[in-house]
């Protein structure tokens, strides 16, 4: 650590940053970190015949289906459902394969949502993508203790 200089003339950002970034480490570690996802609206029109894949499709990727619409005279159904942005990737081909073919989706974004689970928790989901990104960055994959700030 550095000292202070007592004249505010002669103090730099090399003494104020530094102590900066240790006051908003810390407070980031005291306070109740969470995680927030990013959540795809998706528009799906499919068959009657297709819907069992459609629903395996998405319980497998932790999508929510809100609104199921028949269309008067036919037998295609409009889906409307959430699904989180990271479990999209390569969701139109695996809903294709398991409707065979007779479904259709639309992916746009709606909302953010809060992640269940402490990112401070070791074994929660949270902490496991907070990890992976640490080990992305090329950091410490173990999150640093309070101690090391105060």
């Amino acid at each position: 650590y550095q000292r202070r200089v007592r004249d505010a003339i002669h103090r730099g950002g090399g003494q104020i940053i530094a102590t900066a970034r240790r006051v908003f480490y810390s407070s980031m570690l005291t306070s109740k970190p969470a995680l927030m996802e990013p959540i795809f609206l998706v528009s799906i029109e499919c068959h009657e015949s297709g819907m069992g894949g459609l629903y395996s499709v998405l319980n497998r990727r932790r999508g929510h289906v809100f609104n199921e619409e028949l269309k008067v005279g036919t037998l295609i159904y409009f889906v409307k459902a959430y699904l989180p942005v990271v479990e999209s990737f390569g969701f139109t081909s695996d809903l294709r394969a398991c409707t065979y073919g007779q479904a259709l989706s639309h992916c746009v974004f709606d909302h953010w949502q809060l992640l269940q689970g402490d990112p401070l928790e070791v074994g929660s989901m949270c902490h496991s993508i907070v990890t992976n990104i640490r080990k992305q960055k090329g950091l410490d994959l173990e999150i640093p203790s309070l101690n090391r700030f105060m």
